[in-house]
């Protein structure tokens, strides 16, 4: 941007030349906002232990971060609101059952090991929520498959607990039996077994559209991730509708895959990001030894981001392609 000053000099100023109001903690806000109805449908369907688990989490993940700020002699973050959102996220993928102490572990491995010896927000080369999760999967498995049922853990009746719809639909599948499965409208309203986050499909897309209006959530990823799922699912008859209403493939598609952080830049990129993301799901739930591949999709699809970046810049205005 050039401009003449009051001695009629040429002052030349580095970019960006746009710029706007809103900052990095108004955007985290919004996130914040949009997450509170899975919040409280998380509270309805599994009881106070699901609130006090998310309270846990986030204050494991903001105190992680306060602390690692404070050793490191850092500007303190906390204020961003980044590590609340982590928080919210890792025990949103987390059972009701989850011991505390398990998920102040996963807090830590999301704030320290995956965010801040990276560099911190917006250095990290995968979702902090989701590497805090896989590594709780993979260490505490027993734990982290301990899905109850919704509204029978409420009243305390713990052994209620049974296989989430998606591992039931794994086995229809790869036995080809088919079984009854939760009506449509139950698990679109959450009435299933899961983690806390990823059950109750209505208040994700509220949050989502929420996002969407208020111009932080770009559709791209969310819709190829979900269309792409919707589509191999129905062409391999496997229950594309519940496919998309089971698991974490709602919360995965609209609150994690969307990072800004760990996905592309461009409107191409975005796309072949989200498409990627539902193959990989896709592959892996029907496929593999687990019931489960958001996470792992989403974290995979992370690493090739940057590469997903090179292969789709957009080109200088003025210049020639590549």
């Amino acid at each position: 941007m050039n401009t003449v000053n009051s001695a009629n000099r040429l002052v030349v100023s580095s970019s960006p030349h746009l710029r706007d109001r809103r900052t990095t903690a108004s955007v985290m806000r919004d996130v914040v906002i949009a997450l509170i109805p899975a919040i409280i449908a998380s509270g309805i369907l599994f009881g106070s232990k699901a609130l006090v688990l998310i309270a846990v989490c986030v204050v494991s993940c903001v105190g992680f971060e306060y602390i690692w700020d404070l050793v490191m002699k850092k500007q303190n973050t906390v204020g961003d609101f980044s590590a609340v959102i982590t928080g919210i996220l890792l025990a949103f993928n987390l059972p009701a059952t989850l011991p505390i102490w398990m998920a102040i572990i996963g807090s830590f491995v999301s704030i320290v090991i995956v965010k801040q010896l990276f560099g911190g927000l917006g250095q990290n080369f995968v979702n902090p929520a989701i590497g805090g999760r896989i590594v709780l999967a993979l260490s505490f498995t027993e734990a982290m498959t301990a899905y109850p049922n919704a509204f029978f853990y409420k009243v305390g009746v713990q052994s209620m607990a049974s296989a989430t719809p998606l591992g039931t639909m794994k086995t229809m599948f790869q036995n080809n039996t088919w079984e009854k499965l939760p009506a449509n409208s139950d698990m679109f309203l959450g009435i299933q077994p899961g983690v806390l986050g990823e059950t109750c499909a209505l208040a994700l897309i509220i949050g989502g559209i929420y996002l969407v209006i208020r111009g932080v959530l770009n559709p791209i990823i969310p819709l190829s991730f979900l269309g792409t799922v919707f589509a191999l699912t129905a062409v391999m008859d496997a229950n594309p509708v519940q496919q998309l209403l089971s698991g974490g493939v709602m919360l995965g598609a609209i609150f994690m895959a969307s990072d800004y952080s760990t996905s592309p830049m461009s409107g191409k990129g975005k796309l072949i990001f989200g498409i990627g993301c539902g193959l990989l799901t896709v592959l892996i739930r029907l496929y593999s030894t687990g019931n489960e591949g958001v996470s792992y999709a989403i974290i995979l699809m992370n690493i090739l981001s940057p590469q997903i970046d090179r292969l789709t810049k957009n080109k200088v205005f003025g210049g020639k392609a590549a």
